[in-house]
């Protein structure tokens, strides 16, 4: 049985990322690492503190002690982190937002990055510009900050925080051809979204899984090679 070990800076998308492996790769251990101190320093400092850039670096090996064979970093906050530590943990680091930033490069000139924090929405833009200069691809890039979105669904008000996603989805649409949810927590709106603006949406658990699912068969086909 293989091994995933999930990393995650809040208690939000644990229980959706494991209905999407259940699916997706019924057979693989998952195991979780979730530290939800993290996205709370990250979110008071207004991006990545060095204090939890290292405490991630240490729960990364945490995974690789713990038998992962692909340790997948579920929070778009720090995804740059997990950039600098594939250098240094012995297993592959999936990053969930990578494979949802590729597709909307390579798939549309207009993309419109849906966001609750400003720590998260400046990395996925990053990302997706990153993942356009590797295809030969320029992309314009729409600002969808939903301010106030997170410190309602903190307040205990999700309703509140929808309304606002909702709002901000339909402001920006007009300028895109497409809306990127950058944090998977996200990914419950996406049909919703889809409908009342009537443009392609997408989120990132359910690719981030997939891009886990070709990295195992990738490793699985390397064994086989090997013996």
């Amino acid at each position: 049985m293989k091994t995933v070990v999930a990393v995650y800076t809040g208690q939000g998308l644990a229980d959706p990322l494991k209905k999407v492996f259940q699916e997706l790769l019924p057979d693989v251990r998952l195991v979780n690492i979730i530290d939800d101190s993290l996205i709370g320093d990250v979110v008071k400092a207004g991006q990545v503190p060095p204090g939890v850039a290292r405490r991630l670096v240490q729960y990364y090996h945490n995974g690789e002690e713990l038998g992962a064979d692909v340790i997948l970093n579920t929070c778009s906050s720090v995804g740059e982190v997990a950039d600098d530590a594939r250098k240094l943990i012995g297993v592959p680091i999936v990053k969930i937002d990578e494979a949802m930033a590729a597709k909307a490069a390579a798939s549309y000139d207009r993309i419109a990055v849906l966001a609750t924090l400003p720590s998260t929405l400046e990395p996925t833009m990053r990302l997706i510009e990153k993942e356009a200069a590797a295809a030969g691809r320029a992309v314009a890039l729409v600002n969808g900050l939903a301010a106030g979105a997170f410190e309602a669904l903190n307040g205990g008000s999700p309703e509140e925080h929808d309304r606002l996603i909702l709002e901000t989805a339909q402001r920006v649409a007009g300028n895109a051809d497409a809306i990127v949810l950058a944090q998977g927590s996200m990914a419950r709106m996406e049909k919703k979204l889809a409908e009342a603006t009537g443009k392609p949406v997408l989120s990132s658990p359910r690719l981030g899984v997939e891009q886990v699912r070709e990295v195992l068969e990738r490793l699985a086909r390397a064994e086989e090679s090997a013996q």
